[in-house]
């Protein structure tokens, strides 16, 4: 937990506005304090999601499928396109991570002759890792938010969800689901 009596100390991101108005009296600086933060925060949660990955012996994208698969519901089974699309990852991506999976025995996939569909099912195998893991993940995750009571924690989620639609919207672009490549460690559970 962060002392108390450092909480309002400069950091990196206030050290990078007063020096850009300094060298560039006038400019706008007021992002740096929420995007820079931002940045910071993605690399350091997605570092920390990987070392807790790595340690239950799966990786992100692994993850991601098995942990849609599993909110699903009983029988924990869904289509390759459905898959796509609510992983936001292409046909040939969801292919190679079922076939890897299915090698690996965590799910199972059969065709439906009658809609030319191609379903995928977690197994045994499969339910038990991603139970234990997304525990893991997200016990961990709430270790790291300790410093934010639980009312600043939904403060700041409703702040953060009113921000991403927004900057969504001004984009045009509601796919973006992953820092970095859609292999990173920022995989949806």
């Amino acid at each position: 937990m962060t002392d108390p009596d450092r909480a309002n100390d400069p950091d990196a991101a206030d050290e990078i506005a007063a020096a850009w108005q300094r060298e560039r009296p006038g400019t706008p600086t007021e992002s740096i304090g929420i995007v820079t933060r931002t940045w910071r925060l993605a690399k350091l949660f997605g570092e920390d999601r990987r070392r807790v990955l790595a340690e239950s012996g799966v990786d992100s994208a692994t993850l991601d499928l098995l942990s849609t698969l599993r909110r699903g519901s009983d029988p924990y089974a869904l289509t390759t396109r459905e898959l796509a699309r609510l992983t936001l990852v292409t046909a040939g991506a969801i292919s190679q991570r079922v076939a890897r999976a299915e090698r690996d025995g965590l799910v199972r996939r059969w065709s439906d002759p009658g809609d030319r569909s191609v379903w995928v099912q977690l197994t045994p195998a499969g339910h038990a890792l991603v139970e234990s893991t997304v525990t893991r993940v997200l016990e961990r995750e709430l270790e790291l938010l300790a410093g934010l009571d639980a009312g600043q924690r939904r403060q700041l989620a409703e702040l953060l969800r009113l921000l991403l639609r927004d900057v969504q919207d001004r984009l045009g672009d509601h796919g973006v689901s992953h820092v970095g490549d859609t292999g990173d460690a920022g995989a949806a559970l």
